[in-house]
């Protein structure tokens, strides 16, 4: 198993320190801020930690304060609701005596039903867009230095973007980014691990997707950009160890808050989540020249 995943598992498998309460870590990469994706998906391991026999259908969450990646995090439960059809719970992750993040999450069993869903976009599988090997010879030295150093990273999620064009400043149909992604090795076949890599995974490439339509992107140095809100519903079964189409959009930004949404795909054309998230962008302002 690649060792980006395994530190993935790693953070995951919270330490339980009482009924309702769990401690996570950061891994020590050199970040100056914890991972938004990662408190995600700690909270949601903590939070169905607490329930038997239910799987998360949603998820919303708010981030408070950016996290400190050398200390631990804790994560505090609440069990607002057990119910027969639907379980709520509440979670905050604390640092420094502070709350840095809290999460509401729904859970439901699932039952029969309408079913109606969007189709998924005509775009290449994976297997026919160019191979990493290719991707690091012949795309990413064309790209700027901090897109190159993103997707060289080694990480637990593999992404490989349908066009690579939006990183040169070339406009994308419908200011659309669609982009594959799986874990790279596969996971247990617990689904609740499944859904909470997803969570983990769906924070990666949201926030950059409100830029798409000003050609811009969170590499330019000018750009701060930092998730504000985040929230996941989910739809059907999948494994994150598959591909999985992540098609996004951003119908708005206004007042340095973009807002991202995006539809994500089995590879059959299964919709098995969407998100939305809304975030920070704010240009960077050019300091005085000394006179």
């Amino acid at each position: 198993m690649p060792s980006a995943l395994a530190d993935l598992l790693s953070i995951l498998d919270l330490e339980r320190l009482e009924v309702n309460l769990f401690r996570g870590h950061s891994p020590q990469v050199g970040m100056k801020r914890v991972f938004g994706g990662q408190v995600l998906g700690q909270a949601l391991v903590a939070a169905t930690r607490t329930v038997e026999g239910m799987l998360p259908h949603s998820l919303h969450a708010y981030f408070l304060l950016g996290g400190d990646p050398a200390v631990p995090i804790i994560y505090d439960v609440d069990r607002i609701r057990d119910g027969k059809s639907f379980t709520t719970r509440r979670v905050v992750a604390i640092q420094h005596g502070r709350a840095i993040f809290s999460m509401s999450v729904s859970f439901h069993n699932d039952e029969p039903g309408l079913d109606h869903q969007m189709a998924k976009p005509d775009v290449p599988h994976p297997d026919r867009l160019p191979s990493d090997a290719e991707i690091k010879e012949k795309i990413l030295p064309q790209l700027p230095e901090a897109v190159r150093r993103y997707y060289e990273r080694e990480r637990p999620i593999e992404l490989r973007p349908v066009d690579f064009g939006r990183y040169a400043g070339k406009p994308q149909p419908d200011n659309r980014f669609n982009i594959w992604m799986r874990t790279t090795a596969p996971l247990p076949d617990d689904p609740a691990i499944h859904r909470c890599a997803l969570a983990y995974a769906s924070d990666m490439t949201i926030l950059d997707t409100a830029l798409l339509p000003h050609q811009r992107s969170i590499f330019d140095r000018n750009i701060m950009g930092a998730s504000l809100d985040h929230a996941v519903w989910f739809h059907r079964p999948f494994r994150a160890d598959q591909w999985l189409l992540y098609s996004q959009d951003s119908p708005n930004s206004h007042g340095s808050r973009g807002f991202g949404r995006g539809l994500i795909y089995a590879a059959d054309g299964t919709l098995v989540a969407s998100v939305a998230q809304e975030g920070l962008m704010r240009e960077r302002r050019a300091e005085p020249k000394p006179t």
